[in-house]
C-alpha cells in the first residue's frame, strides 16, 4: 500500500466489462512524508466514497482488481482506503520527551 493524495477526476465514455459504476480518480503517489513520489496515476475507487484532495491508500497490480466488486477487471491502481491521520512514531515519541 502507498500513500496518495486524489488530484482530479477521469470520466471514460467507455468502459470494459465489469467496470461500469466504478468511479476513476487521479492519485499523485506520495512518500512517507507526504512529498510527490513519480507520475499521477489513474486508480479505481475501491472505497465508492474519496474526493477531489482527500489522503488515500492505493494498492497495485492484482491486488487492485481485488478491491472491486468484480476481481477480474483491468486495472492497475485501487484506492483501499481513505487516510484520517498520518502520525510518525519517531516524532511522537520525540513530542513526549520534551514535555
Amino acid at each position: 500500500m502507498q500513500l496518495a493524495r486524489v488530484t482530479g477526476t477521469l470520466v471514460a465514455s467507455v468502459k470494459a466489462d465489469g467496470l461500469e459504476g466504478v468511479k476513476f480518480l487521479i492519485v499523485q503517489p506520495l512518500s512517507r512524508r507526504q512529498e510527490p513520489e513519480g507520475s499521477p496515476v489513474v486508480a479505481a475507487d475501491g472505497v465508492h466514497m474519496a474526493g477531489p484532495d482527500e489522503l488515500v491508500y492505493i494498492v497495485g497490480a492484482r491486488e487492485a482488481a481485488q478491491a472491486l466488486p468484480n476481481t477480474f477487471v483491468p486495472v492497475d491502481h485501487a484506492i483501499v482506503g481513505i487516510v484520517d491521520a498520518v502520525e510518525e512514531l519517531r516524532d511522537r515519541a520525540r513530542g513526549e520527551e520534551q514535555r
